[in-house]
């Protein structure tokens, strides 16, 4: 039936299933127990580990009796690594044991680790000594003393003493509801301070096999996740998504694109799934040509528009069909997502109809009223997948999920008659840089507190490779000059590379409101207009 006004409800199939995260992992050990799970894709190939279903159960069973030594279920406890099988390990284990896992985004600086442990109250961390030069273990030890709750540090490197203290368990695995909190990932809203997404197991297991359902994963297939496990687009479209299929997950420790298409074509993966950046960097690779590449069966890709060349290249050239996902971290995290059979343009130009018992609706921004098909209005959804709310803040769920349940997404779309909505912009003031939320409050908090910077506005700018790019538009204090690489040193001293600006320009008046703030889309038209010259 045709839609007239802008409100959508998902298939009723596949059924939800109430089940924990550790009870979808002990059903899929008992179903296929044989059927290889986890496989460490690491770029030395004698150095390659794996597990079946069977194995990693028995397991991460073990990982929860270890939990339970130290953490009392409902606790928070941190992981702070890259794509390591500990982290999966972690994911299941807190699962098993009722502990929440915090995630952490492996290349924080030491200011945003003190906040996620804080804000979280997170009683433990488990963590490598360094990654890709970002000294974790030293930023851990600079903050430690500001985490009053925070008693254990593990050490992934010292895996095997951890696991060790699984034999000192003297209590059972606690019954673990598909409703309780399972997960804390920090995003933002209209602050554009993080804040702490409280997930739970029915959202995420649930999500999760949808994802891999709709997408076309095969069953007892493989799965090649190079995804950030921090990241909902890793640890449940990868993790769970795979689990729900049975499938085998290769587990890449980090994005290479030519390590990539090797456990493609080593392992006969199945999927091939990731922001457009990475699909790019793909078929750019010099091996893309030379892999045999028959067994990819499905293609995916979310958290920024993606390109229909793109889309179509992939498609012909690999012979597989491309779906995309859109949602937030509130939504476990995919809310509407394009099907296999869909049509070039809709899998280019459109996010698709909503996922399978999610209600999706478009409402005028002002009234609050659903708006009739093909108006612009705020993204709304409803459904097992939304979130509890955010930790520890009741006004902030207050505003992001309303009485009758809806979350407020922020963004900004347009629904046709079939349901399938499009994307016109977002309320939030937020850059999605190569599928990543990056914040723009918390980058002109900090280069406000530079002495050379009067008024600063950071904004997203388009990127063809990476959807948007950093910029800063900065104002100098009067009789100060603004020097580009020092303000640049300045930020990575607190912040991450990918939040860094990539592109600084000075302004000497910013375009303003009535009421005296900012227009940041001003400042974009103007760039677009040719009227800055970067620094």
């Amino acid at each position: 039936m045709l839609l007239e006004t802008s409100y959508a409800v998902g298939p009723t199939k596949p059924g939800i299933k109430e089940l924990s995260i550790g009870q979808a992992l002990a059903e899929a050990a008992a179903e296929a127990p044989d059927q290889k799970a986890l496989i460490a894709g690491t770029a030395d190939p004698v150095q390659r580990r794996e597990w079946t279903y069977q194995e990693l159960y028995e397991n991460c069973t073990r990982v929860a009796h270890a939990l339970l030594t130290r953490f009392q279920p409902g606790e928070r406890v941190a992981v702070w690594a890259p794509n390591v099988p500990e982290w999966i390990f972690l994911e299941y284990g807190c699962a098993l044991a009722g502990v929440v896992l915090v995630t952490v985004n492996p290349s924080f600086q030491a200011k945003e680790l003190a906040y996620v442990l804080q804000q979280s109250r997170s009683a433990g961390i488990f963590l490598l000594p360094e990654f890709r030069g970002n000294r974790m273990l030293k930023h851990l030890e600079e903050i430690q003393h500001q985490c009053d709750e925070l008693r254990e540090v593990v050490r992934l490197d010292e895996w095997d003493d951890f696991m060790a203290s699984a034999a000192n368990s003297r209590t059972s695995l606690p019954k673990v509801n598909p409703n309780d909190a399972c997960m804390i990932q920090y995003t933002s809203g209209t602050t554009g301070f993080p804040k702490g997404a409280l997930l739970h197991h029915r959202g995420l297991v649930n999500n999760g096999a949808h994802v891999g359902d709709r997408m076309g994963l095969p069953y007892l297939g493989t799965s090649i996740l190079y995804m950030p496990l921090f990241h909902t687009g890793g640890c449940v479209c990868g993790v769970l998504g795979s689990l729900g299929q049975r499938a085998c997950l290769v587990l890449m420790e980090m994005f290479e694109p030519g390590l990539a298409l090797e456990l493609v074509e080593t392992y006969k993966g199945n999927s091939m799934s990731g922001v457009p950046t990475m699909l790019i960097s793909l078929i750019e690779h010099p091996d893309f040509a030379t892999r045999d590449l028959s067994s990819v069966r499905c293609l995916g890709s979310g958290g920024s528009t993606v390109p229909s060349a793109l889309v179509k290249r992939l498609e012909e050239t690999l012979n597989a069909p491309f779906t995309i996902v859109f949602g937030q971290t509130e939504c476990s995290p995919v809310a509407s997502m394009t099907r296999t059979d869909d049509t070039l343009d809709d899998k280019a130009e459109t996010l698709g109809g909503p996922m399978p018992h999610v209600e999706v609706k478009i409402i005028d921004v002002d009234t609050g009223e659903t708006v009739p098909i093909n108006t612009l209005g705020e993204y709304c959804t409803r459904g097992y997948h939304v979130m509890h709310g955010y930790f520890d803040m009741p006004e902030a769920t207050a505003e992001a999920i309303d009485a009758e349940g809806w979350l407020h997404t922020g963004d900004l779309c347009s629904m046709d008659e079939r349901g399938y909505t499009k994307i016109e912009g977002r309320l939030k003031d937020m850059i999605i840089r190569g599928g990543e939320n990056i914040y723009p409050r918390e980058i002109e908090e900090l280069l406000f507190k530079h002495h050379s910077v009067g008024e600063v506005a950071v904004v997203g700018l388009p990127s063809e490779r990476y959807g948007e790019e950093v910029a800063a538009f900065v104002r100098a204090t009067p009789g100060e000059s603004i020097s580009k690489h020092e303000l640049f040193s300045y930020l990575r001293e607190h912040l991450s590379a990918q939040k860094t600006p990539r592109y600084w320009f000075e302004v000497g008046e910013f375009p303003m409101t009535g009421s005296g703030k900012i227009q940041k889309f001003a400042l974009r038209e103007q760039w677009q207009d040719g009227q800055f010259t970067e620094l």
